[in-house]
């Protein structure tokens, strides 16, 4: 086997090896990409849940004549303002995801107010419907903090993958980019416990 051969037969294994490190590179980047769009869709789907149970909640409370009419407002027009608020999963950029964030913020914020108001009426709290529902929004609140937690992970591995060498040239290469996620909060990692805010009344 002459030089030129020997030259020539390493080069060729050389362009394969890079060859076959772009495919293996591009097919996990892709596959991690792909989990995070799949997950943020179970953290939109675990927010339209409540969204869904803020009617019936609204619906069980109105029944009660003299509770406060500011409160039951704040709910239905915070409701509203997040059904409004979508995003396209191939474009979560920071900006989309705080307005996100920001709208989703002012639901719990005034459902929490909601709760603590409702301590005040005996029997609205006595109520079975009520009771009903508000097992519901605790279980419904477990899934959003395990979905969002699960998402951040999914984004974290991700932007990870696609940050070291080489695969952060084969990412330039093939246009994938870092992903946003949610801004971690402090006690973001427990899981909510609605019945602890009928504790703030007491």
């Amino acid at each position: 086997m002459n030089k030129g051969t020997i030259v020539l037969a390493v080069v060729g294994l050389f362009l394969l090896i890079v060859m076959f490190n772009g495919c293996s590179s591009y097919n996990g980047m892709n596959k991690l990409e792909k989990s995070v769009t799949a997950q943020w869709s179970k953290v939109e789907n675990a927010y339209q849940r409540r969204n869904d149970l803020i009617p019936n909640l609204v619906a069980v409370v109105q029944n009660y004549a003299d509770f406060e009419k500011s409160t039951l407002e704040a709910v239905v027009n915070a409701r509203a303002n997040a059904t409004k608020v979508t995003i396209d999963p191939s474009k979560l950029d920071a900006e989309s995801i705080k307005k996100f964030q920001e709208v989703q913020g002012a639901v719990s914020s005034s459902l929490s107010k909601l709760l603590v108001v409702a301590e005040n009426y005996p029997n609205l709290k006595a109520n079975q419907n009520f009771l009903d529902l508000q097992t519901q929004l605790e279980g419904t609140e477990n899934r959003i903090s395990n979905e969002r937690r699960m998402f951040i992970e999914s984004v974290q591995a991700y932007n990870t993958s696609i940050s070291m060498f080489p695969r952060k040239i084969w990412a330039s290469m093939f246009g994938f980019k870092e992903r946003a996620s949610f801004e971690m909060t402090e006690g973001a990692d427990k899981v909510p416990d609605v019945n602890s805010l009928f504790d703030k009344g007491k």
